[in-house]
C-alpha cells in the first residue's frame, strides 16, 4: 500500500506542478481531476477565447494493477522522464498511449 500512496502523490504533484507553469493564455482554466479512490488523475483545459471554445485534456493518468498508466502526454515534458527522475522504476510505467503491440520497444512496461 505504501507504494500505490507514493505513485498517487508522485502522480498528483507532478499534475499540481506543470498546472501551475505560466500560460500565455490566462483566460483558459486548468482543472485538475483527481480521483484517488478509482486512481484517475488529469489535468484538462477549459475555456473561451476570441469566441472559441477551448477544451482539451492535456494530461491523463491512472494506477491499475500497481502501475502507473499514462493514457495521454500532451506535454513536451515527458511525464513518464518525471516519474523515473521521482524513482519510480520504468517497470511500474506503462505507455498506454502506445498500442500494445508496439510497448515491447519503449523501454517502459508493456501492460
Amino acid at each position: 500500500m505504501e507504494k500505490l500512496e507514493r505513485y498517487r502523490a508522485y502522480i498528483q504533484q507532478l499534475l499540481i506542478d506543470y498546472a501551475n507553469l505560466g500560460s500565455s493564455k490566462p483566460e483558459i482554466e486548468r482543472q485538475l481531476i483527481f480521483d484517488p479512490i478509482r486512481d484517475h488523475y488529469q489535468l484538462v483545459y477549459v475555456g473561451w477565447k476570441n469566441q472559441r471554445r477551448h477544451y482539451g485534456c492535456v494530461l491523463h493518468l491512472d494506477i491499475k494493477n500497481e502501475k502507473i498508466w499514462i493514457q495521454h502526454d500532451g506535454t513536451e515534458i515527458a511525464i513518464a522522464d518525471q516519474l523515473v527522475n521521482l524513482g519510480v522504476p520504468k517497470e511500474d510505467i506503462v505507455l498506454a498511449f502506445h498500442e500494445p503491440f508496439v510497448r515491447q520497444y519503449t523501454g517502459f512496461a508493456v501492460g
